[in-house]
């Protein structure tokens, strides 16, 4: 699959959070990571899901910050299902990457996040539906078990995952409206219209 690589790339801010005493790493839209060390990986999602991924018995885990493009910027006279390819590579790039770490596909499990209705001018309408649809349904259709979710709703959420032992985290955020989450996702909204989505994906056994 031929894709634009500065739309799905490994998340970078590494920092020390003193609040849970351990290494941390923030994701953004179009990135993610995986670890097998005792980590915490952080993520504000509005419109964009993401899915936290581990390997129950090695605690080797992942996560993903993506969206599904826009059906109107695929190529004319694409089938619409074109657009959930993204969504697809951003899900077998977290699942590969784990398993060249040392998980175990078998023993996989999931929790999903996020979907939140706040990109008001996006012209599909309701992203955030189509987005926690699709995950709910490819991680369905890969056999792996959600152990848990939080998906839809109006309000933004912070996501804290500890591959380690699989807990998460959830703070939304009510009270405030996050103008820097909105800008993040309308930018990486955009830059999927310039990504050619072509061929399949492989998934490593």
């Amino acid at each position: 699959m031929s894709f634009d690589a500065a739309l799905e790339s490994l998340a970078t801010n590494l920092y020390f959070d003193r609040t849970f005493d351990r290494h941390a790493v923030k994701v953004l839209p179009g990135e993610f990571y995986v670890t097998d060390r005792d980590m915490v990986l952080v993520t504000t999602l509005g419109s964009c899901v993401a899915a936290c991924i581990r390997d129950a018995d090695l605690g080797i885990g992942g996560i993903n910050h993506f969206m599904l493009p826009d059906t109107s910027t695929v190529e004319a006279g694409a089938p619409a299902s074109t657009s959930a390819r993204y969504g697809t590579y951003a899900m077998e790039l977290l699942i590969n990457e784990l398993v060249k770490l040392g998980a175990r596909r078998k023993h996989l499990v999931a929790k999903v996040f996020g979907g939140g209705n706040v990109l008001g001018n996006m012209t599909v309408t309701n992203v955030g539906q189509r987005n926690a649809s699709f995950v709910l349904g490819y991680l369905s259709m890969e056999g792996i078990p959600v152990l848990a979710k939080d998906l839809l709703d109006e309000h933004p959420r912070k996501v804290y995952f500890f591959p380690r032992t699989g807990k998460v985290l959830i703070k939304k955020l009510r009270s405030v409206r996050n103008e820097t989450l909105v800008e993040r996702e309308t930018d990486y909204a955009k830059r999927l219209k310039t990504t050619r989505v072509s061929g399949d994906v492989e998934l490593f056994a």
